[in-house]
């Protein structure tokens, strides 16, 4: 696995956001079992603990871009990689606004691969091999001036998130009649301390028993004057150096938030928001996500009095119906896969399925014979072509019958689903020349994902011969159950995965 390089800064000015959904990135990486080089200027020194703590090696640089020397450090740092394994794909990851298209040019002109992440087009051109938008508000026309090899990543789908959110997957959200609990996390600098304007507001919502976590970020200035003005208030406190966001917003019934990043988090989470916009750039993505019902858009922080964000959130924690609805789009837009599916494109293990068609008889066949397909089966006697075509001519009639592609069109196996109802089995194959690959679990993961999204599919069984280790442990890193006992007639492992 390559290594995956990241330059992205966090300053005052410019937020800790960057380098926080870029740790989401390298987490994802690191779960493909691959290494992370983060090459930043960082003034927090919490935060790069943190980037250390995941096993990430950290080159500090002593100023921000656009210093004139950050591109010739940069590069030789990069070069320096390079050279432990010339042959491979470099990538390099670059998120911030102060990055620039001369900037994307001089890394291509170089040699390295290189996925940009953006939130508004603010470059001129782009030269990137991948620009990701990950917001709801993306917009492809931003990005009209591009290379013709350029390719766009459009939406929360690709949102990355990090790894202490990855055991909430399915989590489902109890919604109380009366929200009593209230999050507030308004970035990791809060230049403008908008984080005082929603303490004050707190002190004036009339909801019994009121409690509220006020999450103080890694770059936030303001800490002695926000614990002056909470003062001897017992039902508000402030959080300093979290690391895990995941639980809090488990813990929360309604959150105040900034438009930035964390917008993705709390969708995924289910927790219904109110969005102030601290930063030009959010405004769109709060407007988008309040004509979807995910999130409420108050509007530009400087315009909203405090009494009139404790009205809105007075509002908003006596309407469970509201917050219902809000948290079941969320969760329908955020699926948690987003750092799994940019792992894939970097690594080149993309695939694409297409419907198995008469022509791919023989080369179906030929996979199911295979002598390592056979060891493992349930059945391993060796399958005629004669039982093969009646059983294929028959199977093809029925949906959900797959060829997986790589990403040269090239097939590398095959997935079909046997529907009960709102149940189905799911049955895997990878030809035998592309194992260790890494296509098995993508596969099986992408394949999940198509046919919750296409039928009325509720759970996903699979059943695995005893002693296939390698079958399980795919299964299970694609996020399957295993569980006590099968209820097959034939010993077997049996694993489910149940729609969100």
């Amino acid at each position: 696995m390559n290594t995956l390089i990241i330059r992205a800064d966090a300053t005052p000015k410019n937020g800790t956001g960057h380098v926080m959904r870029c740790l989401a990135l390298a987490q994802a990486w690191q779960d493909k079992s691959g290494e992370v080089v983060f090459i930043s200027y960082c003034e927090s020194d919490a935060l790069r603990q943190r980037i250390s703590a995941e096993g990430i090696d950290l080159i500090s640089l002593d100023k921000p871009h656009p210093d004139p020397f950050d591109w010739n450090l940069t590069r030789g740092i990069l070069d320096q990689i390079r050279s432990r394994d010339p042959k491979a794909d470099s990538w390099l990851v670059v998120d911030g606004y102060h990055f620039d298209a001369d900037y994307q040019k001089s890394i291509k002109a170089a040699g390295y691969k290189l996925l940009w992440i953006d939130d508004y087009g603010h470059a001129d051109h782009y030269y990137a091999d991948l620009v990701l938008n990950q917001n709801i508000s993306a917009d492809p026309t931003c990005y009209v001036n591009r290379e013709s090899y350029t390719q766009l990543l459009m939406g929360p789908s690709y949102a990355p998130l990090r790894r202490e959110f990855k055991r909430w997957q399915g989590w489902q959200r109890e919604i109380p009649t009366i929200a009593r609990k209230v999050l507030v996390t308004l970035g990791g600098a809060d230049s403008d301390n908008v984080t005082l304007q929603a303490i004050r507001a707190l002190k004036e919502v009339d909801i019994p028993g009121l409690e509220a976590r006020i999450v103080m970020g890694q770059a936030n200035p303001h800490l002695e004057l926000l614990k002056r003005e909470i003062g001897a208030e017992s039902r508000l406190h402030l959080l300093t150096n979290v690391a895990d966001m995941a639980d809090l917003m488990a813990w929360a019934d309604v959150a105040i938030s900034a438009g930035g990043t964390t917008c993705w988090e709390l969708a995924f989470m289910g927790l219904p928001a109110m969005i102030l916009t601290i930063a030009e750039n959010q405004r769109a993505n709060a407007e988008a996500l309040n004509r979807e019902i995910i999130g409420i858009d108050l509007g530009w922080h400087q315009e909203l009095s405090e009494e009139g964000l404790a009205t809105q959130l007075h509002q908003l924690m006596i309407n469970s119906t509201l917050r219902s609805l809000m948290s079941k789009r969320g969760q329908e837009l955020v699926d948690g896969y987003g750092g799994w599916r940019l792992g894939n494109l970097i690594s080149g293990k993309t695939l694409k399925l297409r419907s198995v068609v008469h022509e791919d008889c023989e080369m179906v066949w030929k996979w199911a014979n295979d002598d390592s397909v056979r060891a493992v089966s349930f059945s391993e006697a060796v399958i005629p072509w004669e039982k093969h075509i009646s059983w294929f001519q028959e199977r093809i009639r029925r949906p959900y019958f797959y060829i997986a592609l790589n990403q040269d069109e090239i097939p590398v196996g095959q997935v079909r689903f046997d529907l009960k109802g709102a149940e189905t089995v799911i049955s895997v194959m990878i030809d035998s020349s592309w194992r260790n690959h890494g296509y098995g679990v993508n596969l099986i993961r992408m394949a999940c994902e198509e046919i919750f999204l296409h039928s009325e599919v509720k759970a996903i069984h699979a059943y695995v011969k005893l002693k296939n280790e390698r079958s399980r442990m795919a299964f299970i890193k694609a996020g399957f159950k295993e569980m006590r006992n099968s209820q097959q007639d034939y010993p077997a492992s049996h694993f489910i995965l149940e729609k969100n």
